[in-house]
């Protein structure tokens, strides 16, 4: 049988065996499995952590959001984080609720559309394979040491996911073709005042 991406089945199985746990066949109706139901929840709570970090392949720069009729501007469900960049860098807004806000203005009514750096929150599934391994190791380490605490196994999980953070630190560089002038963000924002 070929090798093939992680699942999020892939997943809760290994973070099940992480505690000694015999391996679960579907996801589909695991309540009557208390250890697995925690997996899947710490699972989908380390995922979240992880994109928040704004990675390259769950991040849309310079998307352009523009008010509704009523001069609303609403974000996606899975929209984690907003940033303003551009001509509007200097425009404060936050995300509430669904909406933006605008808090220099104190108001969630905008009459201009702006330009913004998006980060979402993305189905497992929809992963690259190097964030999805990572997210295994480190939700398996945070499960293991929740439910079992055992001070060995932790220190082996731990060397793990130090592994699995480098390895999608290095695809992160290779797909986001960044490099010290021109490729980094942070960078170009310095450059470009």
């Amino acid at each position: 049988m070929a090798p093939t991406l992680t699942s999020e089945l892939d997943a809760v199985n290994t973070m099940l065996s992480t505690i000694g746990e015999s391996p679960i066949n579907s996801l589909d109706d695991i309540s009557g499995v208390v250890d697995a139901v925690i997996a899947r929840s710490v699972l989908n709570e380390v995922l979240v952590q992880i994109l928040e970090e704004s990675w390259h392949f769950n991040t849309d720069t310079n998307y352009t959001l523009s008010p509704d009729n009523d001069g609303f501007i609403y974000l996606a469900p899975n929209v984690i984080q907003v940033d303003t960049v551009g001509q509007d860098e200097l425009f404060d807004v936050a995300m509430r609720g669904s909406r933006l806000y605008d808090k220099d203005n104190h108001t969630y009514k905008f009459t201009k559309s702006i330009q913004t750096n998006l980060t979402y929150i993305l189905p497992f599934e929809e992963l690259p394979q190097a964030a999805r391994h990572y997210i295994t190791i480190r939700a398996a380490r945070v499960f293991q040491t929740r439910v079992v605490g055992a001070v060995t196994l932790h220190a082996f999980t731990e060397s793990d996911e130090f592994r699995a953070r480098a390895s999608l630190r290095k695809f992160e560089g290779n797909t986001a073709d960044y490099n010290i002038l021109t490729g980094n963000y942070s960078v170009m924002r310095v450059l470009d005042r």
